[in-house]
């Protein structure tokens, strides 16, 4: 039987974007100081996509620190976004999302219920969630 809802694990109040916003949005969220590495996209308040830190990073080569770089106002999020990225629902337990996360590629899961974003878990949130319970 699972017991462990994701539902306390996950973190509630997520940070996304939209596929029209710029790179320039998506740099403001990584600088500051919690966030997780995946950034959910939003369209209409449905998931049709993921950015992750490594496709940021990817798209950003050698435009640094500087918020006047043109990659920053030129690309868009859809450019650079996962699209229909995995996701579980809050039906799922902390078991459902530690295995996805330890065997598959994904460093976060974005939780659904009635098709609406209503959370995200890391796997730095899985590992948390564990260590506290051993303790």
């Amino acid at each position: 039987m699972k017991s462990n809802s994701i539902i306390p694990v996950m973190t509630k109040k997520v940070v996304f974007v939209s596929p029209e916003q710029n790179l320039l949005d998506v740099k403001h969220i990584y600088e500051k100081k919690k966030w997780h590495h995946h950034i959910p996209v939003l369209e209409n308040e449905r998931l049709v996509g993921m950015v992750s830190l490594v496709d940021f990073m990817y798209n950003i080569v050698g435009a640094g620190m500087n918020d006047d770089h043109e990659v920053y106002k030129k690309l868009k999020v859809k450019d650079i976004m996962t699209q229909k990225p995995f996701y579980l629902t809050t039906k799922s337990s902390v078991e459902d999302v530690a295995k996805v996360l330890s065997t598959q590629y994904y460093h976060a899961v974005p939780i659904l219920e009635d098709d609406k974003l209503v959370g995200i878990v890391s796997t730095a949130d899985i590992i948390n969630y564990y260590l506290n319970k051993a303790l």
